[in-house]
């Protein structure tokens, strides 16, 4: 062989070598995870970042043959900010699927980004009723629930305690007015009053609990996530309405309040009903897993916040493991996740045809644990099965 011939070999071969080696140093998946990490709202973003933490954890970094890198984004409760921090994850990190999203406001102006570069976007808690119904999407899926379900499941709790009068008082977003729907689309009483507040900046809530003591109804309604929870139900107590005016929410009292509500003694939190699909002490193994290793690593208990978080990074392994991690095969990706057997820390749901899920609802009571710890304990199932209004206008 001429020096030539066995140059021009050498080289093909290398150049034969070079795309199996990059192959082998690109073999990753990277997730981009969008929640709020500075301000208020950090105090949930940390306990979904804390969740995806410990599912990496628990499934070693790995989905398959691929390394997981999951990396982080900032909305800083701001839809202009989170449509920012999602573009660099889509442009510039160039990620194979976005999750996470805290607020129905962030998710609707970060959408597009994802959907219109075909990547899947698993939305981790917002469930907004814009993309549950006409604005649908075949790579878009929600883990936690549309916006008006938990709260309908608390309008018909408020129908079984025989609650005849409700005052409504929640913030003015996306969000909120979905949360306030949900509870007049199920509630069979008379709404005496009705009270929606700026969001965020609102944390004086004086003019609204002199309204309602005015009305004097059977029960308050109110939805106030992150910060703003322990902030409200403190003016409740001060305003003398605990113990006299029965208090029903949803997302208020959690994991991320009921330690400061139990650090200032706030008693009028024990006792208080919400709903929700999960409870820390739902009987499955996924979930006492999840639940035991998360306390174990960062001293409290989960939120739904985290177990939604958690559940959306088993959902993604099981999707790129059914495609044995060819992240190209969205529509394999993509039918996996539409089946839903994962194995949830809810326990076994469906995926609903507008890709949000179809799953029970429960009343659960701020209770004391048997270590002294205030927790949401899971009591009776409200709504069985339930699947959202608007998957009736989805056409995929």
């Amino acid at each position: 062989m001429n020096k030539a011939i066995w140059l021009g070999a050498v080289a093909a071969l290398g150049m034969a070598a070079f795309p199996a080696q990059n192959q082998a140093m690109g073999a990753e998946i990277k997730i981009g995870f969008v929640t709020t990490l500075t301000g208020g709202g950090a105090v949930i973003g940390n306990d979904m970042r804390n969740a995806v933490e410990l599912a990496l954890e628990h499934i070693n970094k790995k989905m398959g043959n691929l390394d997981v890198n999951v990396i982080y984004a900032d909305d800083e409760v701001n839809p202009q900010k989170g449509k920012q921090a999602t573009e660099k994850l889509v442009e510039r990190d160039n990620v194979d699927i976005v999750a996470g999203y805290i607020w129905s406001n962030v998710l609707l102006a970060s959408k597009d980004v994802v959907l219109d570069a075909n990547k899947i976007l698993i939305s981790a808690n917002a469930g907004p009723s814009d993309i549950a119904g006409k604005q649908c999407h075949k790579n878009f899926f929600n883990i936690s629930w549309q916006n008006d379900q938990t709260p309908m499941a608390l309008g018909e709790l408020l129908n079984q305690k025989n609650v005849k009068s409700l005052y409504l008082i929640a913030p003015n977003y996306a969000a909120g007015q979905d949360m306030v729907a949900g509870v007049e689309r199920t509630f069979k009483g008379k709404i005496v009053g009705k009270d929606m507040t700026a969001w965020p900046q609102q944390l004086d809530w004086s003019a609204e609990l002199t309204k309602v003591k005015a009305a004097n109804p059977d029960g308050v309604f109110t939805f106030y996530p992150g910060g703003a929870g322990p902030a409200f139900l403190t003016q409740y107590d001060q305003a003398g309405l605990t113990g006299k005016t029965p208090l029903y929410s949803v997302y208020t009292l959690d994991a991320l309040s009921l330690p400061l509500l139990q650090k200032a003694n706030n008693k009028g939190a024990l006792g208080t009903f919400l709903t929700q699909m999960w409870a820390a002490d739902m009987d499955n193994e996924p979930n006492k897993k999840f639940v035991a290793d998360f306390k174990k690593k960062y001293g409290t208990y989960p939120s739904y916040y985290g177990a939604q978080s958690y559940d959306a990074i088993m959902m993604i392994k099981a999707a790129v493991e059914a495609v044995k991690g060819n992240l190209k095969d969205i529509d394999g990706m993509r039918k996996k996740m539409e089946a839903a057997d994962f194995g949830s820390v809810r326990g076994p749901f469906k995926m609903g045809p507008n890709h949000f899920p179809i799953q029970n609802f429960y009343a659960n009571e701020v209770v004391v644990d048997k270590d002294g710890t205030w927790m949401n304990a899971n009591r009776q199932v409200v709504l069985k099965d339930h699947q959202d209004s608007y998957a009736k206008d989805c056409k995929m």
